[in-house]
Formats: structure tokens, C-alpha cells, sequence
């Protein structure tokens, strides 16, 4: 069985948690305080430690820290009444597997520990690709780690999410991440494109019909609110639905329940509502395309998914995905990427953002002819800068040594990443730590 450390300096807190556990066949230990937790850690192995943020004396945070210099490996799961998206952070960074709020939801906690218990270690020979990929999401990021904290801590609420970002930057990926770590996981996920649904067809799309309610309509169906009951409704591209719909959401959302076409009794809902446009909604409020009762029922919890120009450190991450699933869908081998053709994609805006890259690596991974990934197999408005950059480099280089060059490239890598190291070893194509002997080696620190 596995073996857990529940901390916390409320006794009926402790004992609540411990009985849960142990009734899901889990063995449980408690502490009341950091001094204690320690005692325990020193005395026994455990698979899991779940710790309040705030104890007496030393806190939860400094737990952690010191499990995680000791044991990385071993998962810590945070709880705390004082929940926060700067705490959660503050947690992951550190180390934490996840982080949950008081009240604790006992399915949700099992869930997390769950999940937690089930990637505690990385299978053996497992890329670090796989490692920074959470939920599907992956990225080492600022920007990621704290979208990843903020999908932590809402994924045990009720509230409706507006997740906002340009096309292509994932905003479902992240609207389906809430719903697969919410209690409400075991229910539908159901997905409408309100842009894709002309808006006399959209209505019916939503709530449905009965038999006879217009020409063709043969029998009752469902719409997609009730297929979502105790689910998650997901309204993608929100901003493009017509105005007289919008009253009709805004009163579901209100009185959780709404009719059919051609019904006269009201038909109940609990599903949560998740919505997500690239347009800026808060333009749409002044010019009259977008109701504000609306808005701020929607953007309670509001989520803003970057572009990928503003987190490029994650796109040797995001390359090395596509190119490992694309290889092995078209039966490939290849072994890896050119530093130049990397640079390239690096440096390139990404207009379509994380969907664009992937259409890019599919086509590269399909042409080239090698193992490994050359400018050459890339189109060529991602190559047509790069190639004109590296002769006029080269030109200017004139006839320096390899140690001269080499110090060159380091620098123009700084320079270009405003002196971010993580961005330019990515730009350079090596780790963070290798940049940093080559900066000690040419005096750049």
C-alpha cells in the first residue's frame, strides 16, 4: 500500500484526512508540525507527503524545499486555506507535484494523489520533453508553470473560466486539462465552435429540439448543455456569438436550466462553463457586439494563454514532441534537428502560434531525407532570414579562430535574448548549465 505523511496543525484536519485515506487502502502517518514531519521523514519511507502551506514555526513551503534537496523524487502535495495563484506558483516552483485548497474536495484530493503517485518517478530512459509535459501541456515557461498552478487550484471549483489568446495557442488544450482534473472528469467534456455554427442553426445547437418544433424535426434531440449535465461545456471562440443567443446563455447560466426548441417544460443543467475567444472581448463590451452581463459571468476566472513569440524557451521543448510524434507516426528515424534549422524556428514570430509549429514539424518530419532535421526541409519564409543572417555573420567574422567564434555566437545569443540565459541556450541549441561554462570560459558573466 502505498505509504502517505499527512501535516497539518489542526487535529481534526489530520484525522479527517487520515481516515479518508486509510479507507482507500492508503497507510497514513500525521505530523502537527515541520519538527514532527521531519521526525516522521527521518523514521519511515513514504510515497507522498501532503502538507498544509502554513504550520507553526517553519512552514509548509520550507518542508518542501528541504524534501525536495534531500528526495526529489518524492511527491508534495500542498493544502492551504489561503489559496492564491502567487502561492501556487511559489509551490510549483519549489517543487510541488499539486496544490489544493481548504475545504478539500475528498474525491479531488484522491485524484491528485492519484495522479501524483502515478508520475512520481520518470520511466527509465524517459525524455525530459516528456517530463515537462503536464496535462498535455507542455513548457517549462513562466507563462506555463503559472497557467498549470491556475488549472491546480480552479480544478476543484464550480465557477465559469474565460480562457483568452490568440488562434492556435491552445485554449482548449487548457479548457480540457480544468475538466480532466475536476471532479467532474467521469462526465462529458462537450465542445461547440460558436463560430463555426451559422447563427440560425446555433440555438438549436445549444439547447436542442422537440419532435415537430420545425420543419425536419422528426424527433427530440439533445443539445449540447444537456449533454453536458454535470460536465463541462466548452464555448470556443465565444466572442462570435450572435447577440440574441447571448441573452439566452446569460439566462441558462443563471437559472441553470433553459427549453428546448418548441418545449414548455424547463430542462435543469450543472455544467460547468468554460468559454475562450482570440477576440478582446473588453473592445467588444464598448462597441456593443458583446453583452457585459455576460462578460463577467463568463470571466470569473480568467486565463490568458501567451503566444508562442512570448515563451520561446519552450520551443525546442514543443519541437522535440512533434518531431518524436511525427516520426513515429510516418515510421521515420530521426535522430534530431540542425542547430541552424533550430535557430530558425526559434527566431521565427509564429503567427498561428503552437498550431502553425506543429503543421511545420509534421511537413519537415514528412520531406526530409535525413535523420536529422535540416533548413533545407522547412519553408522557406522560416529560412529566408536565418540564411541571409548567417552570411552577413560570416562576412563580418572575417578570419577568426574557432574560440573567437564560438564567444561570438555565445555573445550574439545574449544579446538577442536580452543576457536570458534560458532563452539563449535554447537559441544556441544547448542546456542552460553549458552556457554557462562557455560564458565563465570567455569572461561574459
Amino acid at each position: 500500500m502505498p505509504r502517505i505523511l499527512v501535516v497539518d496543525d489542526e487535529k481534526n484536519i489530520r484525522r479527517v484526512l487520515a481516515k479518508s485515506l486509510k479507507q482507500e487502502d492508503f497507510e497514513v502517518e500525521t505530523a502537527r508540525n515541520f519538527e514532527e514531519a521531519l521526525s516522521r521523514l527521518n523514521d519511515a519511507e513514504f510515497d507522498l507527503v501532503l502538507t498544509d502551506m502554513r504550520l507553526p514555526g517553519r512552514s509548509g513551503i520550507d518542508l518542501l524545499r528541504l524534501i525536495k534537496e534531500k528526495n526529489p523524487e518524492l511527491p508534495v502535495i500542498m493544502i492551504t486555506a489561503y489559496g492564491s495563484i502567487e502561492n501556487a506558483v511559489e509551490a510549483m516552483k519549489a517543487g510541488a507535484a499539486n496544490y489544493l485548497t481548504k475545504p478539500v474536495e475528498l474525491d479531488e484530493m484522491l485524484a491528485v494523489i492519484r495522479h501524483a503517485l502515478l508520475h512520481r518517478k520518470p520511466a527509465a530512459g524517459e525524455s525530459t520533453v516528456q517530463q515537462d509535459e503536464q496535462y498535455g501541456i507542455i513548457g517549462r515557461s513562466r507563462a506555463v508553470q503559472e497557467i498549470l498552478a491556475t488549472i491546480r487550484i480552479i480544478s476543484g471549483s464550480r465557477s465559469n473560466v474565460l480562457i483568452t489568446g490568440e488562434s492556435g495557442t491552445g485554449k482548449e488544450l487548457v479548457a480540457r486539462a480544468i475538466h480532466e482534473i475536476s471532479s467532474r472528469r467521469e462526465a462529458p467534456f462537450v465542445a461547440i465552435n460558436c463560430a463555426a455554427i451559422p447563427a440560425e442553426l446555433i440555438e438549436n445547437e445549444l439547447f436542442g429540439h422537440e419532435a415537430g418544433a420545425y420543419t425536419g424535426a422528426v424527433s427530440r434531440e439533445a443539445g449540447k448543455v444537456e449533454i453536458a449535465n454535470r460536465g463541462t461545456l466548452f464555448l470556443d471562440e465565444i466572442g462570435e456569438m450572435p447577440l440574441p443567443m447571448q441573452v439566452k446563455l446569460l439566462r441558462f447560466i443563471q437559472e441553470k436550466e433553459f427549453y428546448r426548441i418548441g418545449g414548455t417544460r424547463p430542462i435543469r443543467s450543472d455544467c460547468r462553463i468554460i468559454a475562450a475567444t482570440n477576440r478582446n472581448l473588453e473592445d467588444d463590451l464598448r462597441s456593443g457586439r458583446f453583452r457585459e452581463d455576460l462578460y463577467y459571468r463568463l470571466n470569473v476566472i480568467p486565463i490568458r494563454v501567451p503566444a508562442l513569440r512570448e515563451r520561446r524557451e519552450d520551443i525546442p521543448l514543443l519541437i522535440h514532441h512533434f518531431m518524436r510524434r511525427y516520426a513515429e507516426e510516418n515510421q521515420k528515424f530521426i535522430k534530431g534537428i540542425d542547430p541552424m534549422a533550430l535557430d530558425a524556428l526559434i527566431n521565427y514570430d509564429w503567427p498561428g502560434n503552437v498550431r502553425e509549429l506543429q503543421n511545420v514539424m509534421e511537413r519537415a518530419v514528412v520531406l526530409t531525407k535525413y535523420e536529422t532535421i535540416v533548413l533545407d526541409d522547412l519553408p522557406k519564409k522560416l529560412i529566408q532570414k536565418p540564411l541571409r543572417e548567417a552570411e552577413d555573420m560570416m562576412e563580418s567574422l572575417g578570419d577568426l579562430t574557432l574560440s573567437e567564434l564560438e564567444r561570438a555566437a555565445v555573445l550574439r545569443a545574449l544579446e538577442a535574448e536580452n543576457w536570458n540565459q534560458t532563452r539563449a541556450s535554447a537559441r544556441l541549441g544547448i542546456t542552460r548549465r553549458q552556457l554557462r561554462t562557455k560564458m565563465l570560459k570567455y569572461n561574459l558573466l
